[in-house]
């Protein structure tokens, strides 16, 4: 996992170079909805676990090297501090626990964007898929005990660049973001014993809706003017 992240930092800076002329850069803000987590109530461990991912507000910045007209690639970052009241339900008697755990998440993801304007338009619509890893830190006030691990994640996204002048504009965008197997009942939420044993997993799969600015940097980005039939 380390090195395929090395191979896309050096990708990235390698890209600058080539195309230092047209760069981007984004600011982000926006309000990311509640999820459920729990672990399917599976027969292979000795209990469950439910809860919520709190929604809040997401924030961060990215890098966007255009490779084209139309199509440009992202390095990027966010972050969400929440927090995640969880239930325990342990199959061996005791009675349920319950816990209410801080979390900091950070994405770290790289994104394909593929976008379009039509000539004289300040709207620029675009859209892409996005790739990397969330690192998910998890403490628990009542216990005084903390928890990190970094995983796998996933996202897409949709919206419109409102360019105000040449070269700043305002980003309209909701995003859908996933971390598959990002909440643990043993490794995040753990309450000092309450959740021992249980060792599975829930994707987390969360909405955003928001944007931010978006900034030209480098030379002027030219598009290419599609051709008048004869």
């Amino acid at each position: 996992m380390k090195g395929f992240f090395l191979c896309i930092l050096l990708a990235a800076c390698v890209t600058s170079q080539l195309h230092s002329q047209n760069m981007r850069l984004n600011a982000y803000g926006a309000y990311i909805f509640d999820d459920g987590v729990d672990n399917g109530y599976t027969s292979n461990t000795q209990g469950y676990f439910n809860g919520t991912v709190k929604g809040g507000f997401l924030w961060g910045g990215g890098l966007e090297f255009r490779l084209h007209d139309y199509y440009g690639l992202e390095l990027l970052y966010q972050r969400l501090d929440t927090h995640a009241p969880v239930d325990y339900y342990p199959f061996n008697g005791t009675r349920t626990k319950s816990a209410n755990v801080d979390l900091g998440v950070n994405y770290i993801m790289i994104g394909g964007v593929r976008s379009m304007q039509r000539p004289g338009s300040k709207a620029e619509p675009f859209g892409g898929l996005m790739l990397g890893m969330a690192i998910i830190n998890a403490d628990d006030p009542e216990t005084q005990s903390s928890s990190n691990a970094t995983k796998f994640a996933w996202g897409a996204r949709l919206g419109a660049n409102i360019w105000a002048s040449d070269r700043v504009g305002i980003k309209l965008q909701m995003q859908f973001l996933s971390v598959p197997q990002g909440a643990g009942g043993g490794l995040y939420f753990g309450t000092g014993g309450a959740g021992a044993g249980i060792t599975t997993y829930s994707s987390i799969f969360q909405f955003v809706l928001g944007g931010g600015l978006v900034f030209k940097l480098g030379g002027n980005e030219h598009h290419t003017q599609p051709q008048t039939p004869q």
